[in-house]
This record gives structure tokens, C-alpha cells and sequence, in this order.
């Protein structure tokens, strides 16, 4: 199994500011680093080399997308306004898309990171493969930026991907924040299956309602889970076995996508989920195997959220390790403390009742017995 590694350290020169989240510096005390800031993907390649996966993993080279490229999910007057900022002084693209300057080209090289790593498994160079890529794109949508994101770097590969020849995609996102942006873009297309998994009520406020199920003649093609606070690997797994893989044997895309955001960790400041190392290794393990069963294992796994610096990079190497089939020489030093959780390994009546709400709703459209 070879897996392609996308990476570039421009990324790291996209500039959130000293603003925590969506508020600027508190007055009278010292600037703070941004949630969002540069060291979560460093600090990931860090660990990567030191663990020596990524001698294991390909490395394919992004490129910045062309403007007609982004122009496939945003609207021409958008991306004219990212430039104007990232040309002068920055400012926000929308709500808590800081554009700093620079940040346009930075913005236009993750979304070419993303078409990069669909072309490397479309031309066989590789089997499968992983985007760091910074700034993340999920919450963009056509008119306005969200959330930390600019260009949304998936939606844009999907339709890159079927002016290619595929006709049927999958994207599985199971950042902790609802994937709003890319379910904008899709919720009146056949064509592509849109699945979020994500904590109920957290962000965007009022997305990812689990009745949300795509527009009129695209029912059951948007699958919306939301999750309690508390959710842990045990139940995104009882998710994943009874509604995401049903759905995807079913739907037989041709291609699968994931927004793969490591905020559901236990350790992240932004989400209340419990979600491990292993429950994220294990969520790849069930979506590579899909993967082969049903589209010869053309697997796409895109970097979205994921703010706490000291847990995402063993979240992120699981993945990778999952996808290559390769295990690093660094473990998780902090799998065993979070294994006394209470949590973590259960299924919790909330679990299982927002699970069996999913399952009802999605029942009107596909056959989950």
C-alpha cells in the first residue's frame, strides 16, 4: 500500500492574527496565539519524521489551484475580495475567516494540495493519500468564509475530480464542527454523498440538524449525525457500523473524500468530544476498507480542524499509519491515561439515541436494517 503525502510549509505562513477565536487581543493584556494557529500541522510533520513515517509516504508536491478551479464552488466576487485583502492589510473573509497577507496564494496552494492528492490516487501514483493542508476549507462557503476557512479545499477536489471522469463521490467529515460549506455546495447533487459526523449544536450555530437530508430531488444524498457532548470512540464506531458504511455500500461512489478534522480529540479546546488516537485510526480502518471494497481503495483524507497542539499530531499519525499500513516508532503517550475515561469505550443512552434518531431519518432513503 503506498499513500501520498501533501505538504508545504508555506501553509505556515497563513496568518490568523493574535485574535483567540473570533474576538480581537483583550485590552490591557498580551496578544495570545491564535486557536488556529501554524504549530498544529508543524508540529504534526514533526512527529511524522521522528516517527520515520515520512520516509514510508510518497511525497506529491500541491500546487496553487487556478482561479476557475476555486471558481467551481465560490463566486467570482468572493474570491476578488479574499485578494483585495490578502493584498493589503487582511481583514475577515466572512465570519472568523482572517485573511492576512499572503493568505490568498497560501488559501489557493492548500486548495491545490487537495486536487494534488485526488490526481496522485486518480493516476495510480498512489493508492491512497493525506492533505495536511492549512488554511482548512469545510466551513467556506460560495459568498462568504467561516470558521477559519477560506477556499473549501474538498468540495473544490470533488468537482476537480469529476471533470476528470468520476461521476460518483463520497465525502465523510467527521470534523467536530458541521461541515456547512461543503454541505451547501452538494445538497441539490445527486452525484455526491455528503456525510458529517460532528457534536450537536457547537458550530456553525443551527447546522447539521439530523433532518437536514438535501434539497427536493437529492433526499438522503446530505446524512447529518449530530453527536452529544461526550461522544467517544466507541459510539462514532456504532456510528460509522450502522449509518456511514451502510449508506457508502449503497451510494458505490467512485471516489471517497474525507474531511478529516481531529477536533473530536478528547484534549481539544474547541469540541466536548472523547474521541482517542485509536478511535480515529479505527474510523480510517473502516473507511480504507470501503474504499477497496467499493472504489479499488481511491481514498482522499484531507486535514480540517484540530486545535490542541499536543494531541493532534498522534491523531493525525494514526491516520496515516492507517491508510499506509505502516506503524511509526512513536506510540501515543497519552492513549493509556485517556483509556481511564469513563466514555470513551461505551456507548452512552444520548450516543445511542442520536444514532437511532440518524438511522430512522435516513431509513426514509436507504435500507439500514
Amino acid at each position: 500500500m503506498t499513500t501520498g503525502f501533501i505538504y508545504d510549509e508555506q501553509f505556515l505562513l497563513h496568518d490568523n492574527g493574535d485574535a483567540i477565536l473570533f474576538h480581537p487581543p483583550i485590552p490591557e493584556q498580551p496578544p495570545e496565539e491564535h486557536v488556529a494557529n501554524p504549530r498544529l500541522i508543524s508540529r504534526t510533520k514533526e512527529l511524522l519524521d521522528r516517527t520515520g513515517l515520512t520516509a514510508q509516504l510518497v511525497a506529491v508536491p500541491p500546487r496553487r489551484a487556478a482561479v476557475e478551479e476555486i471558481l467551481a464552488i465560490h463566486d467570482s466576487d468572493y474570491v476578488a475580495g479574499v485578494r483585495a485583502m490578502s493584498d493589503g492589510s487582511g481583514g475577515d473573509a466572512g465570519d472568523g475567516a482572517l485573511v492576512g497577507p499572503g493568505s490568498y496564494e497560501i488559501a489557493l496552494l492548500s486548495a491545490g494540495g487537495a486536487i494534488a492528492a485526488v490526481d496522485a490516487v486518480m493516476d495510480g501514483q498512489v493508492d491512497n493519500a493525506y492533505a495536511l493542508l492549512r488554511p482548512p476549507g469545510h466551513h467556506a462557503i460560495a459568498d462568504l468564509g467561516m470558521g477559519f476557512c477560506l477556499f473549501n479545499n474538498v468540495a473544490i477536489a470533488a468537482r476537480h475530480a469529476q471533470r476528470r471522469g468520476i461521476e460518483r463521490i463520497a465525502v465523510v467529515d467527521w470534523d467536530v464542527h458541521h461541515g456547512n460549506g461543503t454541505n451547501a455546495a452538494f445538497h441539490a447533487d445527486r452525484s455526491v454523498l455528503f456525510i458529517s459526523l460532528h457534536q450537536d449544536g457547537l458550530y456553525p450555530p443551527g447546522s447539521g440538524s439530523v433532518e437536514d437530508t438535501g434539497a427536493v430531488g437529492a433526499e438522503g444524498f446530505t446524512v447529518n449525525i449530530p453527536l452529544p457532548p461526550g461522544t467517544g470512540d466507541a459510539s462514532y464506531l456504532a456510528a460509522f457500523e450502522r449509518i456511514v458504511i451502510p449508506i457508502l455500500d449503497k451510494f458505490r461512489p467512485d471516489l471517497i473524500l474525507v474531511s478529516a478534522g481531529q477536533d473530536p480529540s478528547a484534549y481539544d479546546p474547541l469540541g466536548r468530544m472523547l474521541v482517542t488516537s485509536e478511535g480515529f485510526r479505527n474510523l480510517t480502518r473502516q473507511i480504507k476498507r470501503s474504499a477497496e471494497t467499493l472504489c479499488d481503495g481511491k481514498l482522499v483524507v484531507c486535514h480540517e480542524g484540530g486545535y490542541s497542539t499536543s494531541y493532534v499530531p498522534f491523531c493525525t499519525v494514526a491516520v496515516i499509519e492507517e491508510l499506509s499500513g505502516q506503524r511509526g516508532t512513536v506510540g501515543d503517550v497519552l492513549l493509556d491515561e485517556l483509556k481511564l475515561v469513563g466514555g470513551i469505550n461505551t456507548i452512552s443512552r444520548d450516543a445511542t439515541a442520536a444514532i437511532d434518531r440518524a438511522v430512522g431519518v435516513q431509513s426514509k432513503y436507504w435500507d439500514l436494517s
